[in-house]
């Protein structure tokens, strides 16, 4: 996802608010066998899944007596006959669900990164399951009673401001999950929230399936000049692991564009790629995931309704750091005429640079990544393939990523092959402070594969609480191209780039420091999960770190500072494109989220189509990032009426690094006050309030339009060299 994360798949259950499903149903109290390797928890080091034992099949029946357990522990807190005190009503919410997180979490992740045919069974199976385990807690109208008295007396209990805060967050979720509503409202609410559940997983299926069915098949070797003997060896052995012998497969990623766009020689072949990915999901076929989006936003708006609001987005939103629909489009407008211009003057230049080259055709979306690339190598002599060999993915992440946050937060990196993993390609790290104490475990899964989903995110194995005496246990996951065997692990910058990224939400996950687990580390808004991730990616092209792991693979010469001003020069480069397609995908989500319900079922393609026009962006050449039909982020994901989130994120991120620049830059001082001012802080405080004390001031969208080159009227801001 280049710049992008999706972040964050964040599947991570909170025992009180319980986002994305895992609270009571009307499971019936089923023991689990001890030998289940979920029956106790693991006795691995930070508690760590004991992958070795898991089968496919031990998920299920965990997940089920999970919840029973949970829903039983529940029951208990409700039928005390003593009146309700923060510890025997909202810290005993907040330890319930044991069982169940141990098998959510490292079912999601394994589901997300590893999945098969009995997996995605399950998350079929269990999908009602969950939306009505979680109803079954957050409609319990004795649970709430107890709540409700307590927030009520809140100013009065003596709580010390993280307990204050979980009593606020869990009477505010609870409201906002429907616990005020009448009982016929209430069973209304279940059977919508039911159909989503069932919908949302049969979207995330039909995606995979239609991704993977997707691939392009290329025949002739010629057709795919343009791309490394590298890249050609693993699309001949993608064709191959599919029987395809003689044949070479071009894998899709969750994105429009793909990859290979960028150096593929032969048109018909760019053209060919671009509309495999563009109609993956809407080929009226079994994967066709057309009718499933229509489904899905008319049931949120129907669900936001029921609960009071005018549409998905005010539900969505109101816990958000934006608050407001007109908060976040009016910070996207801001954004949207400078962008627009960018955009158009970028598609000169590379309709110029076509008919320089002998072109006769006007400019296409499958173009963009190629000429836009000679454009760059002739503008600043930068050339992609000339800066692989100094980007070898394991030199990246031990003298780049670790070593970068070595040194803002003094963390050490130690390599643990003694621990199970769900794919051989998935590498530990132990992760320990400068005192040698422990901090927690990290886990990589880089490779793409068919059986995983598009991007790159980051989520927990184990999540952190004192309440609960666990440390984080995070795994962050891509997609990059495995190289052929013997052949080295060589990336771009953008890939390099997304490493630092997604290590920006693992810190934000390591360095929680919370007592009560519904509040720890990245369980935050989506308006602000992102912001660490961004912030981390600044730190690529720190002149402390990027000659620390920038070094040729074959020569072991530090990258020269030529190629690295280069870099630096070309850095806002085709900035609106890049950011235009994140920002277009940012508008089409917040136009499908603001929907009343009264306005019924849309035509997806109709909808789509008139949604884009109205962003006043460059739609023709710079087509969104996802496409409805194949929008993981908001029909599966959680991001719903928050894509924009990015694009805020990123000026959080920006106004954050002035900061930076301004005291010293990469300091260990600078970076301690992040760490204690932010990626320590999870949802301990209001975002706007933890963004000021650290920044001196509210963001502004100055910083992040110099960051993409541009001045607030559209012109580019002029520069040297």
């Amino acid at each position: 996802m280049r710049h992008f994360a999706s972040a964050a798949l964040l599947l991570l259950m909170s025992s009180t608010v319980l986002a994305q499903g895992t609270a009571p149903s009307a499971t019936p109290a089923t023991a689990l066998p001890a030998s289940s390797p979920f029956a106790k928890a693991s006795t691995l080091p930070f508690e760590a899944p004991p992958f070795d034992r898991i089968k496919s099949t031990d998920y299920k029946p965990a997940l089920l007596a999970g919840m029973a357990a949970q829903r039983a522990e529940i029951n208990a807190i409700t039928r005390a006959r003593s009146a309700p005190t923060f510890e025997n009503t909202i810290a005993a919410m907040e330890r319930s669900g044991r069982l169940l997180e141990r098998a959510s979490l490292a079912f999601y992740g394994v589901v997300g990164a590893n999945t098969d045919d009995t997996l995605q069974q399950t998350q079929a199976d269990l999908a009602p399951v969950f939306a009505a385990h979680q109803d079954a807690i957050n409609l319990d109208p004795a649970l709430f009673a107890r709540v409700k008295t307590l927030y009520d007396q809140r100013r009065t209990l003596g709580l010390d401001a993280e307990q204050l805060q979980v009593l606020t967050l869990t009477y505010q979720g609870m409201v906002r999950a429907g616990a005020q509503l009448s009982p016929a409202d209430k069973a209304t609410l279940s059977r919508y929230n039911g159909q989503l559940s069932t919908l949302e997983t049969a979207f995330q299926q039909k995606l995979l399936a239609a991704a993977k069915a997707g691939a392009l098949v290329v025949d002739d070797k010629a057709k795919l000049a343009g791309l490394s003997e590298g890249e050609i060896a693993a699309a001949a052995a993608a064709a191959k692991d599919r029987g395809l012998a003689g044949k070479y497969v071009l894998t899709l990623q969750n994105t429009t564009q793909q990859p290979e766009l960028a150096t593929l020689k032969d048109r018909a072949t760019r053209e060919a790629l671009f509309k495999a990915s563009w109609t993956r999901a809407a080929k009226g076929d079994a994967n066709d995931t057309r009718a499933t989006i229509a489904d899905i936003a008319l049931l949120r708006a129907q669900k936001a309704k029921l609960i009071g609001f005018a549409t998905w987005a005010d539900y969505v939103l109101q816990d958000q750091m934006a608050k407001t629909p007109k908060t976040a489009l009016g910070f996207m407008q801001q954004l949207g005429t400078p962008v627009a211009a960018e955009q158009r003057r970028e598609a000169a230049e590379l309709q110029a640079q076509i008919k320089a080259t002998g072109g006769n055709f006007e400019l296409k979306p499958w173009d963009w990544d190629f000429y836009s690339e000679q454009v760059r190598k002739a503008k600043y002599d930068l050339n992609q393939d000339e800066l692989k060999p100094y980007f070898e993915i394991n030199k990246v992440l031990t003298d780049g990523v670790f070593y970068a946050a070595n040194q803002l937060y003094g963390v050490t990196f130690k390599r643990r092959t003694d621990l199970p993993v769900y794919h051989p390609d998935v590498m530990v790290y132990e992760v320990n402070e400068a005192n040698g104490a422990s901090v927690g475990l990290m886990y990589f899964d880089f490779w793409k594969r068919d059986n995983k989903n598009g991007g790159a995110w980051m989520s927990n194995f184990v999540n952190q609480s004192k309440l609960l005496g666990t440390k984080p246990v995070i795994y962050n996951v891509s997609n990059f191209t495995k190289p052929a065997a013997g052949q080295p692990g060589l990336i771009s910058f953008d890939d390099v780039t997304t490493m630092f990224h997604e290590f920006g939400h693992a810190l934000h996950g390591l360095f929680a420091n919370q007592t009560y687990p519904s509040i720890s580390g990245t369980n935050t808004a989506r308006d602000f999960v992102e912001f660490p991730s961004q912030f981390n990616e600044h730190w690529a092209l720190d002149p402390k770190v990027l000659p620390n792991y920038a070094v040729n693979y074959r020569t072991g010469q530090v990258i020269p500072q030529a190629l690295v001003d280069k870099i630096k020069r070309a850095a806002t480069f085709n900035s609106g494109y890049s950011f235009g397609e994140a920002l277009a995908a940012a508008e089409m989500d917040m136009s499908w989220h603001s929907l009343s319900a009264v306005q019924g079922k849309q035509n997806p393609d109709a909808f789509e189509a008139q949604a884009l026009a109205a962003t006043g962006l460059d739609i023709a050449n710079v087509p969104p990032r996802y496409r409805s039909t194949y929008f993981l982020h908001i029909w599966g994901n959680g991001y719903s009426a928050g894509y924009y989130a990015y694009s805020w994120t990123k000026m959080l991120s920006a106004n954050a690094f002035n900061w930076f620049e301004e005291h010293g830059g990469m300091t260990r001082a600078n970076g301690q006050r992040f760490r204690d001012m932010i990626l320590s802080k999870g949802h301990t405080e209001d975002y706007a309030t933890m963004f000021r004390n650290f920044n001196g001031a509210d963001p502004q969208v100055g910083p992040l339009l110099k960051d993409l080159g541009l001045n607030a009227d559209g012109s580019r801001i002029k520069t040297t060299g």
